[in-house]
């Protein structure tokens, strides 16, 4: 972030949405507003546990998460590096399980047309 205001780096993908301008630099033009219009990504994390594992523990799990974040010191602190906290709602197991799907739709087709593997 230093060598972008700085002026050492032309540019830089910070997390969350590239659609809207983030809060932790609002300087810094959406992909969109500098031409790019069809250029959108996000970068996002989840709290994932292995298969199988009591639905008592996703609850204690998922409950923790929400507190936490629900915390305004931990927002503020997040927020500042650029991250964007999703509503309650969407801190549910069920709603990452329904996002990681919808990215993975999105993006195995441009995977696969790119030859990508992993090593």
């Amino acid at each position: 972030m230093q060598d972008i205001v700085g002026g050492h780096i032309d540019g830089i993908f910070i997390s969350g949405r590239a659609k809207k301008r983030t809060p932790a630099a609002p300087e810094i033009p959406t992909m969109g507003e500098a031409g790019l219009h069809e250029f959108y990504f996000s970068i996002w994390e989840g709290l994932f546990a292995p298969k199988g594992t009591p639905r008592t523990v996703i609850e204690r799990l998922s409950a923790a998460v929400v507190n936490t974040l629900g915390d305004p010191s931990v927002r503020q602190k997040l927020e500042t590096q650029g991250y964007e906290i999703p509503p309650p709602e969407q801190q549910t197991p069920e709603a990452l399980r329904a996002f990681q799907k919808t990215e993975i739709e999105k993006w195995s087709p441009i995977i696969k047309a790119a030859g990508v593997r992993a090593e």
